[in-house]
């Protein structure tokens, strides 16, 4: 079995294959585009007893008021997007995770079960490592709602009480404070089929979309509630994918069940603004990650289409919930971008599909067992 943290195997092995168009901009938004030392650019030539008419003086001046006016105006539509954070105190929080038994859901509960926050993982696979740090480890099928019942009530009675507080233990005794609860929800559960539509079989179909899709409300309805009932507030992440809004060869059911958490994310996320608008709402897009969800597909361009490291997108995703935010989280540089593909005319989309590989790339999918894709060994399950 491949690592669950190696990238699949690349056309490009050159000394330059590290080098992509994230790792430039990255550099650029810390460096030319950044308005610290934008700044610093005018200073220097002052500094060098330059007029303040000269064109070069004139030329940066110019060019770090623009970069400023741009952090500030960014600054200004996050605001506008996502409101205010949250207060967020990891000895206070309860965070379940889908699909964390391996991939991106194990990063991300290794690392706040590390940081003395409680987390509880729900998963068919027993836990890649064991017994992690802080987390507990729940068998669940989150494609059968008993099943995420039972565990939701397995939780509250041995993760969240235990963990309350001596005060916060009097307050729940008297009445006067609910029970602890889950107040951070992350949906990461997928699987994989990788087949042709005509050669998939209808049991194959329902597996996928209940898994993709539907099981995204089997556990917001599970655990929203208790989040909404939260004191400190609370954060739902949702892991979709770029899939979702182009689609690809192979994989309807996949793209089609991405399509349709997105859309419900961000439906969601304005029933939360009006009802319940201390909950915060996280959406990942992200590309190619490197875990065996997908182990063997090219991506038909390091530089430009790059596959992710799970670690990069646990990352964005923990400073995002550990800060309070809302946000939407594209990575790479393409998928945040991924939504004017639709505003292009359909002659360019074809040549660029064409061009990106999008619907050849999965003839190479192999899957988690590193063997070829088959009818006997089709079905790819991993966190995503």
């Amino acid at each position: 079995m491949p690592s669950q943290y190696t990238i699949p195997p690349q056309r490009d092995d050159s000394w330059f294959a590290p080098l992509s168009i994230d790792l430039i901009v990255k550099v650029f938004k810390r460096t030319f585009f950044h308005p610290f030392i934008a700044w610093i650019v005018p200073l220097c030539f002052r500094a060098q007893n330059m007029f303040w008419d000269a064109p070069p003086m004139l030329v940066s001046i110019a060019w770090a008021t623009f970069i400023s006016l741009s952090w500030v105006l960014g600054a200004i539509n996050n605001r506008l997007a996502f409101g205010l954070p949250r207060e967020v105190d990891l000895s206070e929080e309860v965070i379940v995770i889908t699909g964390g038994a391996s991939g991106l859901g194990l990063l991300i509960a290794e690392v706040y079960g590390m940081r003395g926050a409680t987390v509880a993982v729900l998963d068919v696979k027993e836990m890649a490592n064991g017994e992690a740090r802080g987390v507990t480890y729940y068998k669940c099928d989150v494609t059968d709602k008993a099943q995420i019942a039972r565990v939701a009530a397995e939780i509250e009675r041995d993760v969240c009480l235990p963990h309350q507080t001596l005060p916060a233990i009097a307050q729940i005794l008297t009445g006067s404070k609910q029970l602890g609860t889950p107040t951070v929800l992350i949906n990461n559960a997928a699987i994989v089929n990788g087949k042709r539509l005509l050669d998939m079989e209808v049991e194959e179909i329902e597996k996928s979309i209940a898994t993709n899709l539907t099981s995204h409300f089997y556990t917001l309805k599970t655990f929203l509630p208790a989040i909404a009932r939260s004191e400190v507030g609370g954060t739902v992440v949702t892991i979709s994918s770029v899939i979702g809004h182009v689609g690809a060869a192979q994989l309807t059911d996949y793209a089609a069940a991405k399509a349709g958490i997105t859309a419900m994310h961000k439906s969601l996320t304005a029933e939360l603004r009006e009802t319940h608008p201390e909950i915060r709402t996280v959406l990942v897009t992200a590309g190619q990650l490197s875990t065996p969800l997908f182990y063997g597909v090219q991506t038909p361009n390091a530089f430009l289409a790059p596959v992710v490291e799970p670690i990069d997108v646990a990352k964005e995703i923990i400073a995002a919930i550990d800060n309070g935010h809302n946000a939407a989280i594209g990575m790479p540089l393409y998928a945040r971008w991924i939504d004017w593909y639709n505003v292009l005319p359909l002659g360019i989309q074809a040549v660029a599909r064409r061009i990106a590989s999008v619907d050849t790339s999965m003839k190479s999918f192999v899957g988690r067992n590193g063997a070829k894709h088959s009818e006997k060994n089709g079905v790819v399950i991993e966190a995503f």
